[in-house]
């Protein structure tokens, strides 16, 4: 079948949806079933070569304390292997999934939460479930896992956020549900016996009720409001449309469905925040920015019984509107996206095969604009960021970790202010590809760089699960 192409391709600030494409190609599902397809593609290729076998990879020894970024490299054994590029990021260890107690050497989404007594605990999504760790002065210390929800199949797709000592994990597994899990009961776990948790005995709760068949493809959070959020849900033309939904995290023992909506039809991720930002009109209210892959689209979901779409823009280039970020959530005038597909389908600003990062003004909610811009320097696909005190930390699949100064945003809105300090690159096999990487869906799927400490946590898809922490002096040292 002949795909269509994007959006006349005629630079714009900001840009209506183009309906007819919406309709045919997003969400008919088939842009979303093209990506599918060529990631299950590259991925059996993956396995067949045995990429996915992580006891190949060499976890760092606990007698290292950590390997610096030395002449634009850190290696921690012999080999390419072992080698990564790396500019102003240490090393300061990686375990295998094997290690991590996985058994299919695949892993995606993950998060963080800090004990009231300060512990950096980590949950790391893989293919079969979720792996949980300490880092304890830059080591990951393994204190067990859960595995996926037993009626479940499963499913590379596990999806991580954080509700105060709990964490929530949806996964597109289908009849998963939601798992949510308690993190406060690994914290006396003795790391000589890391413990397998149930879904009978350990689970918090499994929430499903409002997913046509059990599966979502994210998760999303609103801590201040106490709720939860699934996207992406299957199948598209059923309840809400695979939108939004909402679940009560009041009580995280018994999750109560809030509503939701499919006024946009698919929604890929979400950030759920109260809005505190230049627009008047929108001050304190509940607020969802939806990466619904062929916009940015900004909910008031203040009434999950009643929720409006305030926008619904686009963007020159438009292949497949991802994941975002808001620069600052204490002031919310601008927001960072990303997109999936640009740089694969080599078109508008992606065409080079660079990552790109969007630059939007949300001074009004009703018409946010697109302003700017910054291309990364090394070729590849961009994925997952979170940002951090106006830091980007952006997981670009073969390009590991990248870390932007956000900084200008507010005083030059066009990118050309953004700066790169720091990469550290996860994924050595591609480094002789010219542009130093490739255009495809290998590498880091996630990471979560919100402690204290500086720690950051890279999750990937083939590898396990890297501890690295910025070289330089203006982060905290633990």
């Amino acid at each position: 079948m002949a795909l269509l192409s994007p959006v006349s391709p005629v630079q714009a600030k900001e840009m209506a949806v183009n309906m007819k494409l919406k309709a045919e190609l997003y969400d008919s599902g088939l842009r979303h079933m093209e990506i599918m397809a060529m990631k299950e593609q590259v991925w059996s290729e993956l396995e067949e070569a045995g990429a996915y076998d992580s006891t190949q990879y060499q976890s760092l020894s606990a007698d290292t304390d950590f390997v610096p970024c030395i002449n634009g490299v850190a290696s921690y054994a012999p080999g390419a292997k072992f080698t990564f590029r790396c500019s102003n990021v240490d090393l300061y260890d990686f375990k295998s999934h094997a290690d991590l107690g996985n058994s299919s050497g695949r892993g995606a989404g993950s998060w963080g939460w800090t004990s009231p007594d300060g512990r950096e605990i980590v949950a790391i999504g893989q293919e079969d479930g979720t792996a949980f760790a300490e880092i304890k002065k830059g080591k990951l210390v393994y204190l067990g896992r859960l595995p996926q929800s037993s009626k479940a199949e499963k499913s590379l797709w596990r999806e991580i956020k954080g509700y105060k000592s709990y964490v929530v994990i949806g996964s597109e597994a289908v009849n998963h549900g939601v798992q949510i899990f308690d993190l406060r009961k690994v914290l006396d776990v003795d790391p000589s016996k890391p413990v397998v948790f149930t879904n009978e005995k350990d689970l918090t709760a499994n929430w499903s009720e409002g997913l046509p068949i059990g599966r979502s493809h994210n998760v999303a959070v609103n801590e201040e409001k106490n709720y939860g959020v699934a996207t992406g849900f299957n199948p598209r033309n059923g309840t809400f449309r695979a939108g939004l939904v909402f679940f009560d995290l009041s009580d995280p023992s018994n999750p109560k469905t809030l509503g939701g909506t499919g006024a946009d039809g698919y929604v890929h991720d979400a950030q759920c925040i109260v809005y505190r930002g230049p627009d008047v009109k929108y001050q304190n209210r509940d607020i969802c920015y939806g990466y619904d892959e062929d916009s940015l689209t900004i909910f008031d979901v203040t009434d999950k019984s009643n929720i409006t779409v305030i926008s619904n823009t686009s963007y020159f280039g438009v292949s497949y509107t991802h994941q975002g970020w808001v620069l600052d959530p204490a002031w919310q005038q601008f927001l960072i996206t990303d997109d999936e597909y640009d740089e694969v389908r080599a078109t508008g600003l992606g065409a080079g095969g660079f990552p790109i990062s969007y630059i939007w003004d949300i001074s009004s909610l009703e018409s946010p604009k697109q302003t700017g811009h910054y291309k990364g320097l090394r070729r590849g696909i961009d994925h997952n960021q979170y940002i951090k005190d106006q830091h980007a930390y952006q997981s670009n699949y073969g390009l590991g970790l990248s870390i932007l100064d956000l900084r200008s945003v507010k005083e030059d809105p066009t990118g050309k202010g953004i700066k790169e300090v720091g990469f550290f690159d996860t994924y050595p096999e591609d480094d002789h590809l010219p542009g130093g990487g490739n255009i495809t869906f290998t590498g880091t799927w996630s990471n979560y760089p919100f402690f204290n400490s500086g720690f950051v946590l890279i999750n990937t898809m083939d590898r396990g699960a890297f501890v690295v922490k910025r070289s330089d002096s203006s982060v905290n040292t633990a």
